[in-house]
């Protein structure tokens, strides 16, 4: 099934959805159009380049292929966490450690610039302060303690350590070794968050039109859109589409794989027994190879993801299947029904790292005028917003910042068009094979 078809259909059992009030639409782009800068895609990126560039002055349009949210800013886990997808260790090995600092700075800039607009903007969407990183193994639990320790020693990042013996004040699962917890990280409803930085881009005066697929791009200056219903001429353009931008911008689309992953929120709890699950309220996600990720709700839910795909099959039984590895977490829930199952794609470079940059120009000695954001490998809800700041300073002359993260370099998945999706399916395979057998080993010295 192609992707767009998969991608709409994982669409339909959302929570954030179902809770999430649209009470604002944008009227597809008919007929032509100018302006300074030209963003494609409407999700966070997208929607914070687009305010950050109106609030210096230019005149700013949005296209959005859909509805505003409706890719992985609208759809993912809700966790706002410092740091980047990939280790420290891989941007320092690029980038030296001075850089490698700096990354990580912004990393933790980006968190504040969320609750700094959540704050603006009043943009209710029910951020939560916390975030617990857990280990099912004492193998593991060396692991992230390790990490932990050189986080602090190197970075200056202090964690809170939780004990083995103090893991029950924490989460009540008999699942987990031990754990860290970090009070500056948090989550937030990503829908209900998106669509106040949508309204507050609109209120600046960027131009948003949703419905508007572009199907066409032509490099120059200007450069030339064509959407299914008109067309637009930009001295610049941002692409900000992630996985659905790759028609358009086939030189991007190698480095990029669109990877599934899937979330279920459970019916509605007692008070008293969801409560009792996270006594923190804290956002958790373990540190195995194919990670589980969970949060409580406002209104007394659990919220888990847990599920991959390397290709573009959904998972058959998704709700039942997503229920059960709650319940390894959670037995206690085993009464409870799956309410919601829902999933998307999100954008997953070879090392993990954000792939930030600029195409080259149309001609020989010009100066390049199409950016992109891109790859932020399913750890962008803080990340998103702190690019699309430093995206909109590389336009307007300082691109000193923009420049650290577009010196990481970045290699295309093996295989071509054709094999590099088989080429990760089996890959991945053998990589999850090991392991699990690792793990299987760890658990039975």
């Amino acid at each position: 099934m192609p992707l767009h078809a998969t991608d709409l259909a994982l669409t339909r059992n959302s929570y954030y959805d179902a809770s999430a009030l649209r009470d604002c639409s944008h009227a597809p782009l008919q007929g032509d159009a100018r302006c300074d800068v030209a963003v494609v895609g409407g999700g966070l990126a997208g929607l914070s380049a687009a305010l950050e560039l109106r609030q210096r002055g230019l005149d700013v349009l949005l296209l959005e292929a859909r509805e505003l949210g409706y890719g992985a800013s609208g759809r993912n886990g809700g966790q706002a966490i410092h740091g980047l997808a990939c280790d420290q260790e891989i941007i320092e090995d690029q980038l030296g450690l001075a850089d490698a600092r700096r990354v990580w700075d912004m990393s933790l800039q980006a968190l504040e610039l969320l609750r700094e607009r959540i704050t603006a903007y009043a943009i209710d969407c029910d951020w939560r302060p916390g975030y617990l990183g857990v280990a099912c193994n004492a193998r593991k639990g060396r692991a992230l303690a390790r990490w932990a320790d050189r986080l602090e020693s190197v970075y200056g990042y202090a964690l809170q350590r939780i004990a083995p013996a103090d893991m029950g004040r924490w989460i009540a699962s008999p699942r987990f070794h031990s754990g860290i917890h970090d009070p500056r990280s948090g989550h937030l409803h990503p829908l209900k968050y998106t669509l106040g930085v949508a309204q507050a881009a609109a209120a600046a005066g960027v131009r948003i039109h949703e419905h508007s697929p572009v199907t066409s791009l032509h490099a120059g200056d200007p450069v030339l859109l064509h959407t299914t219903r008109g067309a637009v001429l930009a001295h610049r353009v941002l692409l900000a589409g992630n996985v659905y931008v790759q028609n358009i911008a086939p030189s991007l689309a190698a480095r990029i794989m669109p990877v599934g992953t899937y979330i279920a929120c459970s019916q509605r709890l007692p008070p008293a027994l969801a409560t009792s699950l996270v006594p923190s309220g804290s956002a958790v996600c373990d540190n195995n190879f194919v990670l589980d990720y969970f949060r409580p709700t406002p209104d007394h839910r659990m919220l888990y993801g847990g599920r991959v795909s390397y290709s573009t099959a959904t998972p058959a039984g998704l709700a039942e299947s997503l229920r059960q590895r709650m319940l390894l977490t959670f037995p206690q829930l085993a009464g409870q029904a799956v309410e919601y199952a829902w999933g998307g794609f999100v954008d997953i470079t070879m090392n993990r790292a954000p792939d930030f940059g600029r195409l080259p120009p149309a001609r020989a000695g010009g100066t390049p005028n199409i950016y992109y954001l891109q790859g932020f490998s399913g750890h962008g809800l803080a990340l998103t917003g702190l690019a699309g700041r430093l995206v909109a300073e590389a336009l307007c002359g300082d691109a000193s910042r923009f420049d650290v993260f577009a010196r990481i370099r970045h290699r295309p998945f093996p295989g071509g068009r054709w094999l590099r999706r088989p080429a990760l399916v089996l890959g991945m395979a053998c990589l999850l094979y090991t392991s699990k057998t690792q793990e299987f080993k760890s658990q039975n010295q």
